[in-house]
């Protein structure tokens, strides 16, 4: 090895994420150190581990683990592989193609519906409308949709080999939530630790064997475990396992979203019997320093924001020397170098529009900005780095990082993945694009402010913007003022449509459950969502239910919301949701069934002249009237000017 490669760095994306395109952490962290002259290289296993098992040796595998299950514990999806293995086998490899972009002829076959084998996941196919064509996704696809058409029916056969692999090999197994329950606001390490003593499975063999050769194939001296979600906690301490027990000389960190927002407290001492640092925030300037001390240039007690175990008495300790963090602007452009990014699958699962745009095509993923510049919202974590520090780039510079991604990756689309996109840099970032007659694709998140006057929505079409989402949360000028998002649903509906209007697809991020939300409010909030479809003013949405963290206003004074919260549980691994107690006494649940067919069906056009109470038929006793005028919306657009 040469003395500029003496010390390598491996960042690995575990499973489960996305399969549709990279998770950018590894890309922005490698564009960095290489920015940096540190050798870094990086390796998706979320990919790489379906890829391995949905292909015909992977299958046959599975195959073997099915017929090893006794006759009683055979589910009747394991039944239907082991009849329909054969046909399995053999059109996977082409199935995998086609989801990846090699092989679109093959969709004139998958449409036919005679070359797949279906198995319960096609049953969902019975609950849509037919609308006179005899066809039940033509409502979706129209007649010309071959391409679409075929990618929805691909999903659902891999859908249902996910489900054979839950059945008979790993009951935690999912797509993008892979064992997220051994992790979620889990106080105690004890679930974890035993899931891990257990006997490899299928699913750990494969990654284990994932982790040996790209070990061997990189030699790094450091790996970055980088772990977004709850659901990827459990495959990145398998990976770590695997590496502390065939390559004890490599250091091992565990970073990322999961850990900043849930590990702040951390005093589990078991967590580092598999990793050696954990690390929390901004990871620039926690992993020179991690870099420096693995390569014996600085102290344990000089590094940053940084958990480690103490050697003499075996507890967690925090360490942080104080140093600047490295400017947004100088954190160098991602890369995507390594990845394979022509095997990622284009999968076509929910019908949601906006949903699509996440699963659906391989996206560059970028961040105009730091932070979020509004950092008010009482729901959301303010208090923590990711939100709490705003810091920009010029539009010049963002620009020129988008030129570098486009030239390496040969794709034009960008997800701008920031909490809320700052609309003076999109503005200028919009000019700048337009100037420079870059022929991209964008989309991302943003507050929906007034300062999103139809004109800025028009130029941020012509710069390439195809999509928006934001959150309208509980359509309550009550509970909106109470969140602090600083804007009234009536605004919402003038931003939105200056969006729609110019040809940009529109999402809403709903919340139900809010502090003090009563039936009133809820039954309120529909009526506004029902207004907002039927007014052209958005596209898509999603209800979430509220869940208090401990980082955010709420959870920091719940008086001020009129909530008390429950003790959290006593333990030293996860501390994110708290529980609280609500006065109103409001039965959320049955609330949010009804919230969740009438967003389905509005998406869908369905049912918009409907009294919005007709929806929530499982809430006990009577249902008020909505005391907002039916044109309210309708009116509020006539007044915009």
């Amino acid at each position: 090895m040469s003395a500029a490669s003496e010390f390598k760095v491996l960042s690995l994306i575990p499973p489960m994420t996305q399969l549709n395109t990279p998770y950018p952490s590894t890309a922005y962290l490698t564009g960095f150190l290489r920015s940096r002259q540190i050798e870094a290289v990086q390796e998706d296993f979320a990919l790489a581990l379906v890829l391995r098992l949905f292909s015909p040796s992977g299958l046959e595998q599975v195959l073997a683990a099915c017929q090893a299950l006794p006759e009683a514990r055979r589910s009747a999806q394991v039944r239907h592989f082991i009849n329909e293995f054969r046909r399995y086998r053999a059109c996977i490899a082409s199935l995998i193609r086609f989801l990846q972009g090699t092989d679109a002829t093959l969709a004139h076959r998958i449409v036919t519906r005679f070359w797949l084998p279906e198995g319960a996941r096609f049953a969902s196919l019975e609950h849509y409308i037919d609308d006179g064509s005899g066809d039940p996704l033509h409502w979706a696809f129209g007649a010309l949709g071959l391409q679409d058409r075929a990618r929805h029916l691909a999903t659902l056969c891999l859908n249902d080999l996910a489900d054979v692999l839950r059945d008979a090999v790993d009951p935690r197994f999912e797509f993008v939530r892979y064992a997220e329950q051994l992790a979620t606001s889990q106080p105690h390490f004890d679930p974890l630790a035993e899931a891990l003593a257990q006997p490899p499975n299928l699913l750990d063999d494969t990654l284990a064997a994932l982790t040996r050769e790209a070990l061997t194939r990189h030699q790094p001296q450091l790996v970055l475990l980088s772990v977004p979600f709850p659901g990827a906690v459990y495959a990145a301490l398998r990976i770590a396992q695997t590496i502390k027990r065939e390559f004890p000389g490599v250091a091992i960190a565990l970073g990322g979203g999961f850990v900043n927002t849930e590990l702040r407290e951390l005093g589990e001492p078991r967590l580092f019997d598999f990793v050696d640092f954990v690390t929390l925030d901004a990871g620039e300037r926690p992993l020179l320093a991690l870099i420096e001390h693995v390569k014996g240039q600085r102290s344990r007690q000089r590094l940053v924001r940084t958990f480690v175990r103490d050697a003499e008495s075996g507890e967690v300790r925090y360490v942080n020397m104080m140093e600047a963090d490295v400017a947004f602007a100088e954190v160098g452009t991602p890369t995507w170098d390594g990845l394979p990014l022509g095997q990622y699958l284009s999968l076509l699962d929910m019908l949601n529009p906006m949903n699509r745009l996440w699963s659906d095509g391989r996206w560059n993923k970028l961040t105009v900005a730091h932070g979020c510049y509004w950092k008010k919202c009482s729901f959301c974590d303010v208090s923590l780095d990711y939100i709490s520090r705003y810091e920009g780039a010029s539009a010049a510079v963002l620009t020129d990082r988008i030129q570098q991604i486009v030239a390496e990756t040969g794709q034009t689309g960008f997800h701008f993945v920031d909490e809320a996109a700052p609309p003076k840099a999109l503005k200028t970032l919009a000019q700048e694009l337009i100037q420079r007659e870059l022929g991209i694709s964008w989309w991302g998140n943003i507050r929906f402010e007034k300062t999103f006057t139809p004109d800025l929505c028009q130029l941020l079409a012509d710069s390439g913007c195809v999509a928006i989402s934001g959150g309208l949360e509980v359509a309550s000028d009550r509970l909106l003022q109470l969140m602090k998002k600083g804007v009234s649903v009536e605004q919402v509906a003038r931003v939105t449509k200056g969006f729609a209007d110019a040809g940009i697809l529109v999402h809403a991020y709903l919340m139900y459950g809010f502090p003090t939300q009563t039936l009133q409010d809820t039954v309120d909030a529909l009526e506004y969502v029902r207004q907002l479809f039927e007014n052209g003013c958005i596209h898509s949405g999603f209800f979430h239910r509220f869940a208090c963290t401990v980082h955010s206003p709420v959870g920091q004074q719940p008086a001020d919301y009129g909530i008390t919260l429950l003790p959290l549980p006593d333990g030293k691994f996860a501390r994110n949701d708290v529980g609280f107690l609500d006065p109103t006494g409001t039965d959320h649940d049955a609330l949010g069934r009804g919230l969740k067919k009438a967003i389905y069906n509005y998406m869908h056009g369905n049912m918009l002249e409907e009294d919005v109470r007709a929806w929530f038929d499982e809430v006990k006793g009577k249902v008020p009237r909505p005391t907002v005028g039916r044109q309210r919306i309708a009116k509020a657009l006539a007044e915009r000017g």
